[in-house]
């Protein structure tokens, strides 16, 4: 259910209203006999807020809303209202009357992208302390113009942090551009950020818009940051401070607003000190920093992590589902540093998927540098082959015992082809 926060004077019509037509179901917090005009200072019971822009001060409401919900605003049809609260970063606006059908369509839509908050936040997953700061970093970046600059190891996760941002900021109908910096090289940098006016060069038989003026009125992360030469640096630099950009050939300034995310997995600040990145680019990215924590310092996000890659990966499996992992191969998981944090973790599991012969993931279907891992935690059970064969011939037979013998019920419940499991029958020596 959304928990979802009304403040209005007219609460009490608004949840009598969409009780009566079997609409969208708000928590008790947003009953119309708890819902005050001033919210009280715990927010993190809710979801979503209805913020009623006919009441006094409004605006002094909806920015210190909005940077821990989204924020849905009504009034009387009133355009400038309307406008001025989505400039400061309403995420949606209704008329009055409010009918039930728009309020559930637009709760709906909103809801969508939470995640269980016990889960995460949007498509983020993690019930760590060091993940819950960084979703609050989230939510405040998000409710900013002011740029930010993204830290953390390879494989942390990055761009998920900044397209989170760019989706819960009132730029989330606009373009996001994810802009590779180390793969534009120096040759191709202002045809490719600025684009170029026809005749510009030899070729340019056409005019190009640039990859910045593409993304106007929306968000640009420039991924790998601390990569890129010198003359990308004072590119970057320029469009920065001027807000404007001159396409190769061009004859007249291009004024381009877009919300500026930098990302990497270098020490900016010691590339400051040895002269390779421009301390006053470094100031100019760093306003808000968010850095993203190695998996290994966030363990207890990865069960969560584990059974989110089996349901996206295990639909890659045609011949049988794959429905879990089992708790000897979720120690060898554990056990694991992951130096290519959550990135590797996935590839892991996939790779497990693809390996396994049964439908839980046991510790011969992980890497063999795993099971090799000389950790005391783990201790490799003796003849794993044969203790394996006894796993599944205990399942396969009350898979048999359940179904009353029928091959084709049993394969059904077990999650694989019939075929498939008249082989184990033969293989495991198991009587029908």
């Amino acid at each position: 259910m959304v928990n979802v926060l009304i403040i209005s004077n007219e609460a009490e019509s608004i949840y009598a209203a969409c009780a009566k037509s079997g609409g969208p179901v708000f928590s008790e917090e947003g009953r119309p006999g708890d819902a005050h005009p001033e919210p009280s200072t715990n927010h993190k019971q809710y979801d979503l807020a209805l913020l009623d822009l006919d009441l006094d001060d409004w605006q002094h409401k909806l920015l210190n809303l909005r940077e821990r919900m989204p924020v849905i605003v009504f009034s009387k049809p009133d355009i400038q209202a309307a406008v001025e609260a989505m400039k400061l970063g309403a995420s949606d606006y209704l008329a009055k009357p409010i009918h039930c059908g728009t309020l559930e369509e637009v709760i709906s839509r909103h809801s969508r992208r939470l995640l269980n908050k016990k889960q995460g936040f949007d498509e983020i997953i993690g019930v760590s302390v060091p993940m819950q700061e960084v979703f609050g970093l989230i939510k405040r970046a998000a409710a900013s113009e002011s740029n930010v600059l993204i830290t953390g190891e390879s494989g942390t996760g990055k761009e998920l942090i900044s397209r989170a941002i760019h989706r819960w900021s009132p730029r989330s109908d606009r373009e996001f551009m994810s802009i590779n910096c180390s793969a534009i090289p120096d040759t191709l940098l202002e045809s490719e950020l600025f684009g170029f006016e026809k005749g510009a060069f030899t070729g340019a038989n056409y005019t190009k818009k640039g990859l910045l003026e593409t993304a106007h009125g929306g968000t640009v992360l420039f991924d790998e940051i601390g990569d890129v030469s010198p003359m990308f640096q004072i590119k970057v630099l320029r469009v920065i401070q001027e807000g404007e950009i001159m396409r190769v050939g061009g004859t007249r300034p291009i004024k381009v607003d877009v919300r500026i995310i930098a990302a990497t997995n270098r020490d900016l600040k010691s590339a400051c000190l040895r002269g390779s990145f421009r301390e006053d680019l470094y100031f100019r990215l760093n306003v808000i920093n968010i850095h993203l924590p190695p998996l290994r310092d966030r363990m207890e996000d990865l069960p969560l992590l584990a059974k989110s890659f089996l349901q996206k990966h295990a639909a890659k499996r045609k011949d049988m589902v794959v429905k879990g992992v089992s708790a000897e191969a979720l120690k060898l998981l554990m056990s694991h540093q992951y130096p290519g944090n959550v990135r590797e973790l996935e590839n892991i599991i996939e790779r497990a998927i693809s390996f396994t012969n049964t439908p839980e993931i046991l510790p011969t279907d992980l890497p063999a540098f795993l099971r090799e891992s000389q950790n005391p935690s783990y201790t490799p059970a003796p003849k794993l082959n044969e203790a394996v064969a006894a796993f599944e011939r205990e399942v396969i037979q009350s898979a048999l015992r359940e179904s009353g013998g029928n091959i084709s019920r049993a394969a059904a419940s077990l999650g694989i082809y019939r075929q498939q499991l008249q082989r184990k029958l033969k293989s495991l020596d198991i009587a029908t």
